[in-house]
Parts: C-alpha cells; sequence; structure tokens
C-alpha cells in the first residue's frame, strides 16, 4: 500500500466537490498495487517528462497526474476530463503551474472575443 500526498493544486480540485464525490475520486488511487504501477493497463497510464516517470489514473471525471517516490504516491494535479489543462499536460505542451490552475473557461471566452465582430 503506498502513502498518497497531495499538491496545492489537487486539494483545491478535490475541495470543489462533495466529501463523497472525493472519495470516489481519489479510491482508485489508493488501492493501486506495486504490479499495477509496473506495467500500467487502462486506466492508468504512464509517460515521461524529462527524467520524471508520471502517471495519469482515469477516475470518473476526473484525471489524477502522479508521481512514485518510493512509497508514496504524490498528486501533481486534479484535473477534470475533457478540460484544455487536461489536454495540455498529456500531451507535454509546456505549461506553468499557474496555467493548470486557471479554468479553461476562461480560455474559451478568449477565443470568443477573438471571433466577434464588433
Amino acid at each position: 500500500m503506498f502513502q498518497v500526498t497531495f499538491s496545492d493544486q489537487s486539494l483545491a480540485e478535490l475541495k470543489k466537490i462533495g466529501t463523497l464525490e472525493q472519495l470516489e475520486v481519489i479510491s482508485p488511487l489508493s488501492q493501486l498495487t506495486e504490479s499495477q504501477l509496473a506495467v500500467p493497463k487502462e486506466p492508468l497510464g504512464r509517460f515521461s517528462r524529462g527524467k520524471k516517470t508520471i502517471y495519469r489514473l482515469r477516475s470518473g471525471e476526473y484525471r489524477i497526474y502522479f508521481e512514485r517516490d518510493g512509497i508514496t504516491l504524490h498528486t501533481a494535479c486534479i484535473l477534470h476530463k475533457n478540460t484544455l489543462t487536461d489536454f495540455v499536460f498529456r500531451t507535454k505542451l509546456p505549461i506553468s503551474e499557474e496555467q493548470l490552475v486557471e479554468q479553461h473557461s476562461s480560455f474559451w471566452k478568449y477565443l470568443e472575443t477573438l471571433t466577434r465582430s464588433d
């Protein structure tokens, strides 16, 4: 069994949802085994960023990105599926911590302003 820690972004995302939903989102993470991490299969995936190995776990409507450090799984971020930030994170495009925290709806509002004719 692994110890699970959460980044500030992960905690902020979890605080947006109810307690029961929080437990449903986190449950698959807390049940991961050594063998699942060694050979990831859906809903678990693995990719590299530089020298880091990052795991992506699909949990309902959310995607949990985490790193392993010995017996600790540290969640880097929890993102809602089908959002711009989830797409950018998993496709390895450069993105800052601040951009991850931003709501994707602001991006769509910006695009709408570009298409409007004044």
